[in-house]
């Protein structure tokens, strides 16, 4: 985004929206206090409306300090006779990179939102989860677009320096404004095929039930091949949806709720139960009952993340409970965690 113009309104900007950018990952750090607590408050109020103001002051209080240091131990002849050769703005504009800091932390929250996690822009006034579910959480051809965006031109660059062409200044802006429109281009096709395949799932019924809700979750590279979950009151359907077409092959899996159980209730009112199924849009509670002593380990499941082919999903903890009930432990994955 700065190299399409807005590193020639003002100096630091590029440093100043690729922080931004990232900053609002800085809740991490939640983690430190556990798997369970950093799972509540991962894509928080640094994710939200709200706290993005506060994120990009934090932001550019850190891009003052270090034009500080710069401007103290730099060689500053060096630096503005650089800035000048390539055509761009050597003093910066404070007010100017607070609105970019704020601009880049924005668009962080819209990229969170087009993938199946979510984000919950809204908090502290309204905890609803949001996710338009078009991309994958990791998605290739985004990465291809913005990387090409950055390397081709300085590529083409050094091509130019090589055969004694006069280099453009500054450079780079025609290959980054042809990545963002990739990125949206890639957005445009995907969110076409989104509402289709979730449309295909909607006109549907399974064993003769009509679906409560459905929802379709992406492949990574193929915009046309979806991962398909409808919801009936006993049970789940899981099959992929190709070109708008539902379980093209017939590889439709159910998997039925399990009955409610003092068990279950129990888990559901525990921390992890409070965070897990506030999040969880699929969600399912399984229970196995242990012997010597009694004890009993729920498993969480999302069926969004249950992708078909697979045994287990990511994001599934499960909680051990006693013989009362109350719980002993929390596990995600093989790493065990505190109870609160």
């Amino acid at each position: 985004m700065a190299r399409a113009g807005f590193n020639r309104r003002t100096a630091l900007a590029t440093l100043t929206m690729t922080l931004a950018a990232e900053a609002n990952d800085i809740d991490i750090v939640t983690y430190f206090r556990g798997s369970t607590f950093g799972f509540a408050h991962h894509r928080g109020i640094t994710h939200t409306f709200l706290g993005v103001p506060f994120v990009a002051a934090a932001v550019l209080l850190l891009v003052w300090l270090i034009e500080r240091l710069r401007l103290r131990f730099g060689n500053q002849e060096k630096r503005l006779a650089r800035l000048r050769k390539r055509g761009l703005p050597a003093d910066p504009r404070w007010g100017l990179l607070y609105l970019l800091a704020i601009f880049a932390s924005l668009v962080h929250i819209l990229l969170d939102y087009t993938n199946n996690y979510g984000v919950r822009p809204f908090a502290p006034f309204s905890y609803r989860w949001y996710a338009s579910d078009i991309v994958f959480i990791y998605e290739p051809l985004l990465y291809v677009a913005l990387l090409g965006g950055l390397v081709l031109p300085s590529l083409f660059a050094l091509i130019n320096e090589e055969i004694g062409s006069r280099p453009r200044k500054p450079r780079g802006q025609i290959g980054a404004i042809m990545a963002l429109v990739g990125v949206i281009a890639v957005w445009g096709v995907r969110a076409y095929e989104h509402r289709k395949a979730v449309s295909a799932l909607e006109s549907r019924v399974y064993q003769g039930v009509d679906p409560i809700r459905v929802g379709a979750f992406a492949y990574p590279l193929n915009p046309f091949h979806w991962y398909g979950v409808a919801e009936t009151p006993s049970f789940y359907a899981r099959m992929p949806v190709v070109d708008g077409e539902v379980d093209p092959q017939g590889e439709m899996a159910i998997r039925y709720k399990p009955e409610e159980s003092d068990v279950t209730r129990a888990a559901r009112q525990t921390y992890l139960g409070r965070v897990y199924l506030d999040w969880a849009r699929f969600p399912i509670l399984e229970t196995e009952t242990r012997e010597d002593p009694k004890r009993f380990s729920v498993h969480f499941l999302d069926m969004r993340f249950l992708y078909p082919g697979q045994d287990s999903a990511v994001l599934s903890p499960r909680l051990e409970l006693n013989s009362d009930l109350q719980p002993t432990a929390v596990w995600w994955g093989q790493r065990k965690d505190s109870l609160r």
